[in-house]
Formats: C-alpha cells, structure tokens, sequence
C-alpha cells in the first residue's frame, strides 16, 4: 500500500533576508587583494642594501664589510653624524633619521630620496675605503 501524503501546507524553512543584525546578503567590503604597504623605514632598507651590493660587487675591499642600519647616532659636540665607519670590525653603521631629515633633495620625490640615501652609502663606503666617493663607480655616475 502507498501511503500517501497529507495535503496540508507545510512550512518551508527558507533562509532568513536578515542575519542577526539585519546585514546580511550585502555585498563584499573587501576589495581585491592590495600590493603590500611599504614604508620609509622599508624603502630605506632597499636602497641601502642595494648600494651595498653593488659597492661590494665591485670593491673587493668592501665584501666583508658589514652595513648595518641604526635609527640615531649616539650625541655628538660636532654636529650629528649620518653614518659611522669602523674600520677595525669591518662595520659601517648608517643612521636612518640624519640622512632622511637632514638630507635635503631637490624634488620631493622617491626618486631623489633614494639617490640621497645612495649618496650617503657611497660615501661613507669612501670614507672606509679613504677614497673619492666618486671613484667608487664611476660607470653609475657617468650620466650626470
């Protein structure tokens, strides 16, 4: 024997229009995936690194020199120094803040805070080396 159904209207559990908060079925707030955010103190770190490497791509003297990166120098009489050489345990310690703020670029760019803080890495590389910055790599320099 079939059985048959009863013809009575049941409910149907359909899903709710409003979550808890009445916010649901909205659409996404998150956008598509976004580049990472870099910031001064990351932008630093690459130029600094890249100059090193090429500095001691070229210079023999220089590939076991150790460039380190300090956020202020120790007080000095003298005025404030942008880097600090120390030839004996093959360190040069480059301070972010003085040659960030102190460094003055002609146009406030990314462009031209790169080439201060590339300028400040060639020259304290010189100042290990007791050479001419611009002996340093010439081949880079020749445009200007």
């Amino acid at each position: 024997m079939m059985r048959r159904r009863s013809r009575e209207a049941r409910p149907v559990a359909r899903p709710s229009r409003h979550g808890r908060h009445g916010r649901e079925n909205r659409s996404p707030v998150v956008r598509p995936p976004l580049p990472p955010i870099d910031t001064r103190v990351e932008r630093f770190d690459i130029a600094v690194g890249a100059a090193a490497e090429f500095l001691r791509s070229a210079w023999t003297d220089l590939r076991e020199v150790s460039f380190e990166i300090g956020i202020m120098p120790p007080a000095a009489a003298d005025g404030i120094p942008r880097w600090t050489v120390l030839r004996e345990e093959k360190r040069i310690i480059l301070y972010r803040v003085p040659i960030e703020r102190l460094g003055h670029p002609h146009h406030d760019d990314d462009l031209h805070r790169r080439m201060i803080i590339e300028g400040a890495v060639f020259r304290a590389a010189a100042e290990y080396l007791d050479r001419d910055p611009w002996d340093l790599g010439p081949e880079r320099f020749r445009f200007f």
